[in-house]
């Protein structure tokens, strides 16, 4: 660390794609740089996480593979690449996202800070030789609150252990009033009431609940429309329930969407997801709420943490079809308390969820780790 408090970090990423862990970490890179520190960014090459983290303007660390499927000769090759990394920039703290990479910076970080996080809870295994590489980590991060739980099942010291919200670019998704009309449009809903949900098409995401859910919504409410938003393997059997349940007029698959993402979320009146997906502090609902819309979520993942039932939107205990119509109506038959979800959700997320703040945090992590290492004996 230099003399005016200014750390080299680096971030160690095993993922090429532009899901799960990619976006939390650009997020956090391009925060702590604002904050006046040195990050270098180390992730698997050849994909989207790649070039969106060069259109940001950061250069990843080139010459390592990070695959998982490499052979031993391969990722002792990345492990002494990164001692070489770690010694000849200074690096204050390795900071990991996978057990992959986490191996790796244990190998690797000299005299470093060892830092991980944990962005689902499958990621933490309870049995040796896991645990026995925990130990040795400086400070573990937790995503959601179930992941810290699990974090305690395997006997992480308290000290150690932390919990961080999730981040959202909120800016981005300010009101886009003229976007979301062209959204509306684009999908003959103009004046109709508009459900969304941004998901990965597969398996555990909730869609068929969502649907099914959707379909028994009373008279009243028959012309709303559902937005699916969102690639993936299970495409064609939604596609297929759609179409048994009569609903090819009500229900809308819009493909993967980016660039106009923000305009989407604001043409909805009311977002849904009841699914966690391979990133637990499930972004996609942090990006509705930054959009101002109501959030019907269910209790999975970081949703239960972000989401504050009846004020910011409704948690469901049980993602079953009944609760999912239950949510739905409520909110679609009342505007004016939609609304007033969709504003609170939006300054909670300006209140917790930016990525200024998730970088403060951070930084003040790192420097008690750094603090608490060179204190030891």
């Amino acid at each position: 660390m230099s003399g005016t408090g200014r750390l080299t970090v680096l971030h160690v990423v095993a993922n090429r794609w532009w899901t799960g862990s990619a976006e939390p970490v650009l997020r956090l890179v391009l925060g702590l740089q604002a904050r006046g520190h040195r990050v270098l960014l180390a992730l698997a090459a050849g994909d989207r996480f790649e070039s969106k983290a060069r259109e940001a303007g950061i250069q990843p660390v080139g010459d390592l593979r990070l695959d998982v499927k490499s052979g031993p000769a391969v990722i002792l090759r990345d492990a002494q690449r990164i001692r070489s990394l770690v010694t000849r920039e200074r690096v204050d703290v390795v900071h990991a996202h996978h057990s992959h990479d986490h191996w790796l910076g244990w190998w690797g970080r000299g005299t470093a800070a060892l830092v991980r996080t944990f962005h689902n809870e499958r990621s933490v295994r309870l049995a040796w030789p896991d645990r026995a590489l925990y130990r040795r980590t400086h400070a573990l991060v937790a995503v959601s609150r179930r992941i810290e739980g699990r974090l305690r099942k395997a006997r992480v010291r308290r000290e150690r252990l932390h919990r961080s919200d999730g981040v959202v670019d909120t800016a981005r998704f300010a009101s886009d009033a003229a976007g979301a009309a062209k959204i509306r449009e684009e999908f003959g809903a103009t004046g109709v009431p508009l459900v969304g949900c941004v998901a990965r098409l597969a398996a555990g995401r909730g869609h068929e609940a969502l649907i099914d859910g959707f379909r028994l919504l009373s008279a009243e409410l028959g012309v709303a429309r559902l937005l699916l938003v969102g690639k993936g393997e299970r495409r064609d059997a939604l596609e297929g329930l759609v179409k048994r349940l009569g609903l090819e007029r009500r229900v809308l698959f819009a493909g993967y969407r980016d660039a106009d993402l923000p305009a989407v979320l604001g043409a909805l009146d009311v977002f849904a997801l009841l699914g966690a997906g391979s990133d637990e502090s499930c972004r996609a609902a942090l990006e509705a709420m930054a959009a101002g819309r109501p959030v019907i979520a269910a209790r999975v993942g970081a949703l239960p943490d972000a989401v504050v039932h009846g004020e910011t939107g409704l948690l469901v205990d049980e993602p079953s079809p009944a609760a999912v119509t239950a949510s739905l109506a409520r909110l679609l038959s009342s505007p004016a308390e939609a609304r007033a979800m969709g504003e609170a959700g939006r300054r909670r997320a300006l209140a917790l969820f930016t990525p200024e703040r998730h970088a403060a945090a951070m930084e003040a992590l790192y420097l008690q780790t750094i603090g608490r290492l060179r204190a030891a004996p």
